[in-house]
């Protein structure tokens, strides 16, 4: 606490006039004259605190222009540099540096910007303390030089870039954090001595007390996409426009007419027989602008309250996707509190409404906020409205405890349908390497979050206590740098008291002196239920069962970057083996990438699954069981063409096998009983293909030429999955071809 007392008292030398940035990667002592200058850097990962062992320097600056950040690091000719190229926000293990900053130094939204060695970029949002999104893109200045054994970074950062609070006596106090990565070792070297690998990172920021400076910014981005059908031998175009308008510091209006539905992105194909929907991120440009004050996350897997991926999603008439007519959001601060709006509307008959208000207030170690969303389904004759309260509470330095609280409530053809749950997250961190963790989560059986957020699942009772230990000190002969150890019980019922599963968790994450990681993880469960196969027809007896996961990671190194992982696990049902037992199943993926240039590379997966005893429901309470082999393949190109031009090329082709070993009805107690019904074996194939080429015509306008080709076949009869992945390649339910143009225009 001292010292980020002393950081704040020196920090505050940031008042003096400040000297325009040319934002050129060359640190410039005249122009940099009056900033802040940080050497304290510390080793973060592994997290041993310990003083850099190479020389880091950076400046810190409030310029009228924006927030400057410049950095120089020293790097011996005995530590190689990583000249890869990326493409934006690509990952990557490289020479970099990030500037993280919460503009408002209360802890609940940060912004993360990174500049590699080759001057590629990532740009970031932090929520939750330690949760990353990318999705998002904002407009900022950088630039790399390299001089002998040093290498720069200058970034210049607008104060348009997020809605921020009214300073407090011409002053603003943001949370500021400064990092950088050796590509070649994977070390970290940060100030403060922070980590989002704890519970607490984004209120662990520096306090930064700076002059408030203000920019206004209108910027109108319209977009055209022409497309052709190569199916259907037809053609298409759509028009719209993003919106833009900060006319000072405190508000923010983002407005989308006929918004785009991410054309050019394209989701990684997945394979779900499941009963849980499958998440997929949002990439749409409107959707991500300043999205963060929308942020209502839970412990329960992407759990949220606002998922954007639902407006435009699945029409109710099941005819396609919705049409999105028009949305609107507004983000800002009154005083000490701020707020969001959120309104979307969708066309035609089908069409629904969505809306979304949200507050919050920040105090010295809490904060706390509401949120309300409701949506109106005209065709389903539905409304949806759900209403939540988080709190975030840092009584100590050792506690973190997040609270959340929701209700939904459903009017339908005439009834209501009410529903709540609640989390609490806490935890401890003791010091010496050692913390522990408490999580307890509730979800009522008629909670219903999915017309606007995502919930894996309602009716569900969640408890487990963790402890982890970390340990940084090994020889320097040690092929490892760090261990953390954890070790989890915890226990799952459904909402009537049904014992779903006791569980046992051990695991082991791993940081190697070569730049990679390791991670372990065994799962030892208690004999429980399956309350959800069956979709609402029953429940299902589980015998006691285990998993077990490895994953290692490599860095490039010479021309090869390595990537690998293995499970194996022996759930299921009945008996397949001596003495009635149950054979292990297995899964592999590697992943190996080969760099033909520092802007080009080539990268092939292949991943292999026997699933002995795989579960598939049938109808009612009949379910099989079927011996499965899948094969899937991803391969693409990645090259970043000079400055402005990258080509992206990726497939992914699955070919599944399903061969019945057994059908089952499920009796009323949930004990399967063997059955002498058909029950089909089937087989699938799965292809998706995109090449994509973008021209950057100038920040944050783009064009792009992209061509899909894709397909899905399922047959109901058994073929090996070989020659169902060979097969995949022939699948062509659509191929289209997409130009889209869109130019940021800033008045």
């Amino acid at each position: 606490m001292r010292s980020r007392l002393l950081c704040l008292a020196i920090l505050s030398v940031l008042a003096v006039p400040a000297w325009a940035i040319d934002v050129d990667g060359r640190i410039d002592p005249a122009e940099w004259q009056g900033a802040e200058h940080v050497t304290d850097f510390k080793v973060v990962e592994p997290l041993t605190r310990a003083s850099s062992p190479y020389p880091t320097e950076a400046w810190v600056l409030a310029t009228p222009e924006g927030l400057a950040i410049g950095f120089r690091n020293t790097q011996p000719a005995s530590v190689p540099r990583t000249y890869r190229r990326t493409q934006r926000d690509e990952d990557a293990q490289v020479d970099r540096v990030n500037l993280m900053v919460d503009f408002d130094g209360d802890g609940r939204t940060g912004y993360n910007f990174t500049v590699n060695l080759t001057d590629g970029i990532q740009d970031a949002t932090i929520t939750n303390e330690s949760r990353f999104s990318k999705d998002w893109d904002g407009n900022w200045q950088h630039a790399v030089s390299e001089d002998g054994d040093t290498w720069s970074v200058e970034m210049l950062i607008p104060w348009y870039i997020a809605p921020m609070r009214k300073g407090v006596g011409g002053k603003r106090t943001m949370g500021i954090y400064l990092d950088r990565v050796i590509g070649s070792t994977g070390q970290r070297l940060a100030w403060p001595a922070a980590s989002f690998t704890l519970p607490r990172f984004l209120s662990d920021f520096t306090p930064v007390a700076v002059p408030v400076y203000s920019q206004s910014l209108l910027a109108i981005t319209p977009f055209v996409v022409g497309g052709y059908d190569n199916i259907a031998g037809t053609d298409h175009f759509d028009a719209g426009a993003d919106i833009v308008w900060k006319p000072n510091g405190q508000t923010q209006l983002t407005a989308a007419i006929n918004p785009d539905f991410g054309q050019v992105e394209s989701d990684d194909l997945v394979v779900n027989f499941g009963a849980n929907e499958t998440f997929f991120s949002d990439k749409r440009p409107f959707f991500t602008e300043n999205q963060g004050i929308f942020e209502f996350g839970m412990p329960s897997d992407n759990s949220q309250l606002l998922y954007t991926r639902r407006v435009g999603g699945p029409a109710d008439d099941a005819s396609g996707p919705g049409d999105i007519t028009a949305a609107v959001k507004l983000n800002g601060s009154l005083g000490a509190y701020k707020y969001g709006l959120f309104a979307a509307e969708e066309a035609d008959d089908a069409g629904r409404s969505f809306r979304a208000l949200r507050l919050v207030r920040d105090y010295d170690q809490q904060n706390v906020g509401v949120m309300l969303t409701q949506v109106d389904h005209p065709y389903l004759d539905r409304e949806a409205t759900v209403f939540g309260i988080d709190h975030n509470w840092r009584p100590t330095e050792q506690w973190n405890i997040q609270t959340r609280l929701v209700g939904s409530q459903v009017d339908q053809a005439g009834d209501t349908v009410r529903g709540s749950g609640g989390t609490v997250w806490a935890d401890y961190n003791f010091g010496n390497g050692w913390r522990s963790q408490w999580i307890v989560m509730h979800f009522g059986d008629s909670l219903q979050l999915n017309d606007f957020g995502y919930l894996s699942r309602a009716n569900l009772n969640y408890a487990h206590w963790q402890v982890s230990r970390r340990d940084t000190d090994l020889p320097e002969t040690s092929a490892y740098s760090s261990h953390e150890w954890r070790l989890r019980v915890g226990a799952t019922d459904n909402d009537h008291g049904l014992a779903l599963q006791r569980q046992f968790r051990a695991m082991l994450q791993s940081n190697l002196r070569d730049g990679g990681n390791e991670y372990m993880q065994v799962n030892v469960n208690s004999a429980g239920y399956d309350d959800r196969i069956l979709r609402g027809n029953g429940i299902l007896r589980l015998p006691p069962n285990f998993n077990a996961f490895y994953e290692r990671s490599r860095p490039r190194k010479g021309n090869w970057e390595i990537y690998g992982n293995i499970g194996v696990d022996n759930g299921g049902i009945g008996g397949n083996g001596p003495g009635n037992g149950r054979k292990l199943g297995y899964n592999a993926q590697f992943k190996p990438t080969y760099f033909v240039s520092d802007a080009f590379n080539v990268f092939g997966l292949l991943y292999v699954e026997n699933t002995p005893q795989w579960m598939v429901w049938q109808h009612d309470n009949l379910l099989g069981t079927f011996r499965e082999h899948a094969l899937e393949i991803d391969a693409g190109v990645n090259w970043t063409i000079g400055d402005k031009q990258e080509l992206r090329i990726k497939l992914q082709a699955i070919g599944l096998d399903a061969r019945l070993r057994q059908a089952w009805r499920i009796a009323g107690d949930g004990t399967p009983m063997p059955s002498s019904e058909h029950v089909d074996d089937f087989s699938l194939r799965n292809l998706g293909f995109q090449v994509r080429y973008r021209y950057e015509l100038a920040p944050l306008s783009d064009l792009y030429v992209v061509y899909g080709r894709g397909g899905y076949l399922l047959e109901e009869f058994a073929q090996d999955p070989a020659s169902q992945l060979r097969d995949a390649f022939a699948l062509r339910d659509s191929e289209q071809l997409l130009v889209k143009l869109s130019y940021r225009f800033e008045l």
